[in-house]
Formats: structure tokens, sequence, C-alpha cells
């Protein structure tokens, strides 16, 4: 349903977008880059770039830690995402589930792919437009990293 409400002013896909410095082992294409004028019921503050893209981790790779400048819409289609967060918990999401990645800098984080399968996620990303899809940042204490 999200989707029904950007797809009248999807642009021209840009070519994609580098994924953060520190990752390994992914792939992503961009499936579809809209803007929204304050027509989605998501946080966001005047015009959002809103994009849909493929994520492929392939088994041992990871996204290198970052945040999002932005609310992302995610849904876990192959694989097992294994996402280490600001605080060092963890959260182990397979196939078949969904879940909202929160915007800014405190909830920066990390996914792995600790299987033996890639790991494909769709992600609808709803960043202030203009936006990076992620931030690179160093892991917290925490991590031991």
């Amino acid at each position: 349903m999200l989707l029904a409400g950007f797809l009248g002013v999807i642009a021209a896909v840009p070519s994609a977008p580098a994924s953060p410095s520190g990752s390994t082992g992914v792939t992503s294409t961009v499936l579809a880059h809209g803007v929204s004028e304050k027509r989605l019921k998501l946080k966001a503050k005047g015009t959002a770039d809103v994009i849909v893209r493929t994520i492929t981790i392939d088994p041992g790779g990871s996204t290198g830690w970052h945040y999002h400048e932005g609310q992302l819409l995610i849904v876990v289609t192959a694989g097992t995402l294994t996402r280490t967060f600001e605080d060092c918990s963890v959260e182990i999401t397979p196939a078949g589930s969904a879940f909202v990645e929160a915007a800014g800098v405190e909830h920066r984080h990390i996914g792995r792919n600790l299987g033996t399968e890639p790991v494909v996620l769709h992600a609808t990303y709803v960043l202030p437009k203009g936006s990076p899809l992620a931030v690179d940042t160093e892991a917290p204490s925490c991590a031991g990293e």
C-alpha cells in the first residue's frame, strides 16, 4: 500500500549509490526512486526521496556500521539477517519477516549474513530530499571492533 502513494511521481532511476564503505559482500539494485510531497503517513519533514532497492548480502558479508537519515521499511525475502545495534543488542530476522529502521545516528547498526545462503532484502527508503542512502559511522565501544 505504501507504494501506491508515490507511484505517480517515480522518476528515472539513477545509478545505484554506493553501499557503506565498510561493507563486504553486498550488492544492490535501485528498483525505483520517487519523490513524495508529504503524501506518506511516515515521519518526513518537507519533501522526501522515496527509493525502493533490492540488497543482497553474501554469506559472511556485512553492511558495515552505518545509520540512515530517514526511515526504512525492510522485508527479508531470503536468508536470515543478523543486526547489531548501538547498544550491542542483536536482532535476528528470518526470511518472510519485515521491520522498520529508525532514522538518526543514535540508531546506528550493522547487518550481517552469518548463514550459508545469500540474504535478500527489499528496502523502501523515505529520506530527506538529497540525503545519502546510508552514512558510514564507527562501531560503538561495546562492539569491540
